[in-house]
């Protein structure tokens, strides 16, 4: 397949602990494509918000799943522009604040509360014609397995911290390693997002500037593609080729 077809299947899962980069990458990448972009952790985000606007006890994992169900969530795949809207209310900004990073992983670690949103994820990736790029934590493994292209986009921790408090400025808080590195560790109990499984690619970031991220993604997409053509095409036409070329 042409990564570059407008009309084919091209779906990419990038997956990555916090302050990888894989957000800001993802969406490029989706540009460069021109994809629909999901960012799965903003929907987690916005479940919690929802649950604190709504004094949802966060010990009640029976309470966080009815309101993963029932939240009035609007999210855009538009890597142009975010919408992230929690009944009617435009969250883009709340879902970033202390409050919600503090609490996300109630969320994040309620399974059940992962299979509504893994369910929802998936819906999302099919309207938009399975043309698309997602980036999670669970999106290589078990939101799309299936995906035409899956990377593991991880970064040293010196890196990742300095990262995240390049994104934050002078917002940055005082926890930041907790943030980072802490609910890394609190996620990694329900969903392993620090190696790379079977038929996942590894790229690390760690000493590569933002373009050279993201064309290693791309170089990932179109190398795999190229790949997946040959092998469609069997020996018999790829020997045909050569002869034909020789």
């Amino acid at each position: 397949m042409d990564a570059r077809d407008e009309n084919a299947r091209l779906v990419v899962a990038i997956d990555g602990p916090s302050g990888s980069g894989k957000s800001s990458v993802s969406k490029e990448v989706a540009r460069r494509f021109n994809l629909a972009y999901l960012d799965t952790g903003a929907m987690y985000r916005a479940v919690t918000w929802w649950c604190l606007h709504t004094n949802v006890d966060l010990t009640d994992a029976d309470a966080i799943v009815q309101a993963t169900r029932s939240v009035p969530l609007d999210m855009g795949t538009d890597p142009n522009g975010e919408r992230i809207a929690v009944d009617g209310q435009d969250v883009r900004s709340e879902i970033r604040g202390d409050d919600v990073t503090n609490n996300v992983s109630a969320i994040a670690t309620t399974v059940p509360a992962r299979e509504v949103l893994v369910a929802m994820q998936r819906q999302i990736i099919v309207d938009s014609g399975d043309r698309m790029v997602a980036e999670g934590r669970d999106i290589t493994t078990v939101v799309a397995p299936d995906a035409t292209v899956r990377i593991l986009l991880t970064a040293s921790e010196e890196a990742r911290m300095a990262r995240r408090g390049k994104q934050l400025g002078a917002a940055a808080s005082s926890n930041l390693k907790d943030q980072v590195v802490g609910r890394d560790a609190k996620d990694s109990t329900v969903v392993n997002f620090t190696e790379a499984q079977d038929g996942v690619h590894l790229l690390d970031s760690s000493e590569l500037s933002m373009e050279q991220t993201v064309q290693g993604v791309i170089d990932l997409v179109i190398r795999t593609t190229e790949n997946m053509t040959e092998r469609a095409a069997g020996p018999e036409q790829s020997q045909g080729v050569d002869a034909q070329s020789k």
